[in-house]
């Protein structure tokens, strides 16, 4: 059973910076693809970052993109997200999720880890 669990959340103040890991467990990863997102209280979840189990394609959301650096461990089946410069408005809870590549939506979600960041 593919599992996913988060940890590296906290509280920093703005302009800080913080690196989540994301462990995957369960099953040989080769072709699936993982992912960051997040959901600040009274908003929807959104997409952070994205990079598939070869690390060879990243993707960003808009609002991150030369903050935040996705990254992958092949050997240690671990994803991480270096969060620099951060703002008040990056505050959520951050999810790390997993899918197969050929599959259009996230299946595995891990329980969530909770960044907050001062003004």
């Amino acid at each position: 059973q593919v599992q996913v669990s988060e940890s590296g959340g906290g509280l920093v103040q703005a302009g800080g910076s913080l690196r989540l890991s994301c462990a995957a467990s369960g099953r040989t990863f080769i072709s699936y693809d993982l992912g960051w997102f997040r959901q600040a209280p009274g908003k929807e979840r959104e997409v952070v970052a994205t990079i598939n189990w070869s690390g060879t394609i990243t993707s960003y959301a808009d609002f991150v993109k030369a903050r935040f650096t996705i990254s992958i461990n092949n050997a240690k089946n671990t994803v991480y997200l270096q969060m620099n410069s951060l703002k008040p408005e990056d505050t959520a809870v951050y999810y790390c999720a997993a899918k197969a590549a050929l599959r259009a939506n996230y299946e595995y979600w891990g329980q969530g880890t909770q960044v907050t960041v001062s003004a």
